[in-house]
């Protein structure tokens, strides 16, 4: 009774650190998804130097841990003169890390669209990025569904890292609490059945999503 009792008492200062994480992953994920699609399409580029920049982005984000690029974004970036608060150093570099495995997602989804259907838009009168956009682009999205809601839901766990640098989301508000009651197993497990719950709540939106496309297909 006294773990729920304190769940119950500290209630509010948990619904608002997950309400910052929900904040943080929905703004990471529009991110890395642009940043993904604009490094796959860029690994296609006919252009050496796109393909080269793009390559390298990926090769570094998945060589280097992602609390290594927190830090080079929230304690680098100010010897460059560019000063972020942490929230929005956070989403910047989880946004960036995210970015790079969701274009090699990307880039698998468009191996799998057969050249012929690019190829038969262009004949029709369709420009390259109308092929994209109307053609390639909703088939990809279909076949890379599952992969991406895994990336989403790495993007949402990923999101205690940022209590490193001072964002109060679940994980520095236990420690806050933590501090105070020196009851660490309570209040860590409580934080574990949010993460649950938010990541089950990801998961049956990607299902309705998948269901919702297969009926369309």
């Amino acid at each position: 009774m006294t773990f729920w009792n304190d769940i119950a008492a500290y209630g509010p200062g948990f619904l608002g650190a997950a309400w910052i994480v929900l904040w943080i992953t929905i703004l990471t994920i529009l991110l890395s998804w642009v940043c993904g699609l604009a490094a796959a399409l860029g690994q296609r580029s006919d252009l050496a130097a796109v393909r080269g920049a793009a390559a390298f982005y990926i090769w570094f984000i998945r060589g280097t841990p992602a609390l290594i690029q927190i830090f080079i974004v929230y304690f680098g970036m100010p010897q460059l003169g560019i000063r972020l608060s942490p929230f929005t150093a956070g989403v910047l570099a989880l946004g960036i890390n995210s970015g790079a495995y969701v274009a090699e997602i990307i880039r698998s989804g468009l191996s799998a669209i057969p050249k012929g259907q690019t190829e038969s838009a262009l004949a029709m009168g369709f420009s390259q990025a109308e092929t994209m956009r109307t053609i390639i682009l909703p088939q990809v999205f279909r076949i890379i569904l599952p992969p991406i809601t895994n990336e989403a839901i790495s993007v949402l766990k990923n999101t205690s890292l940022l209590s490193t640098i001072t964002v109060v989301e679940l994980t520095l508000y236990a420690q806050t609490l933590i501090s105070a009651t020196f009851r660490p197993f309570d209040f860590y497990i409580a934080v574990a059945i949010i993460y649950l719950v938010l990541t089950s709540m990801l998961t049956q939106l990607a299902g309705w999503l998948e269901r919702r496309y297969s009926r369309l297909s």
